[in-house]
């Protein structure tokens, strides 16, 4: 791990990075659920470098309308993972069937680290909860909403990913996003986005998930 000084906009600020090149980087930014160190606290100092980083990231019509909600406050995050961990039984529950003994070993494994997520996100030290300013969510194109906030999320993951944090992306919260709104103050015309819990990770050695091969995803010219 080194240390060196970035400067973002006209903020200078110290950071820590692994040394990673770009394709490292993109590629073994792995959702992390079992390897998060629930027992050591993260620097405001390093979130807050990630968040900078993070509001670099476009926005539509360069609107920059998003929020950041960053939950330490013990009490909360376990009011928090409270509704998360209803949300994720109920998934579990509706997809019992998916979960069966033929289940994929690799979609088995993610059911079984979601599992452990939702038993232990309460002790997760850092909660960050990307908002966007929408008064309402458009019929036509909520893309353009979305892509206005979900961009700079993935930012933060990678800039956390650079200092040796480890994230996930997690939405199951949104069913109760009202109630997670009043607890925390969030005005009706923000929606949240997604919720990235942070930790230091156990280890650094993650490496490129398995994906379908790209002939199967991939089409020229025509579908």
């Amino acid at each position: 791990m080194s240390r060196g000084v970035g400067s973002v906009g006209e903020t200078l600020t110290c950071v820590y990075t692994l040394d990673l090149n770009p394709d490292e980087l993109l590629t073994t930014t792995r959702a992390v659920r079992k390897r998060l160190d629930l027992d050591r606290p993260v620097a405001p100092e390093l979130i807050r470098e990630c968040l900078e980083i993070a509001t670099q990231a476009p926005s539509g019509s360069n609107g920059q309308r998003w929020h950041w909600l960053v939950v330490t406050d013990p009490d909360k995050r376990a009011k928090i993972a409270e509704y998360y961990r209803a949300s994720l039984h109920a998934y579990f529950a509706a997809n019992e069937a998916a979960r069966g003994p033929e289940t994929d070993p690799v979609q088995k494994r993610v059911y079984d680290s979601s599992a452990y997520l939702g038993d232990n996100l309460g002790k997760v030290p850092v909660f960050v909860i990307a908002c966007i300013t929408a008064p309402s969510l458009p019929q036509d194109n909520q893309a353009g909403v979305w892509g206005s906030i979900l961009p700079a999320a993935w930012n933060f993951m990678l800039a956390a990913r650079a200092r040796g944090l480890g994230t996930t992306w997690t939405t199951l919260h949104l069913k109760y996003e009202r109630e997670v709104a009043e607890l925390l103050g969030v005005p009706d015309e923000v929606r949240q986005g997604v919720l990235i819990p942070v930790a230091h990770t156990i280890g650094t050695d993650f490496k490129p998930g398995p994906r379908r091969d790209l002939d199967n995803v991939v089409h020229y010219d025509k579908w």
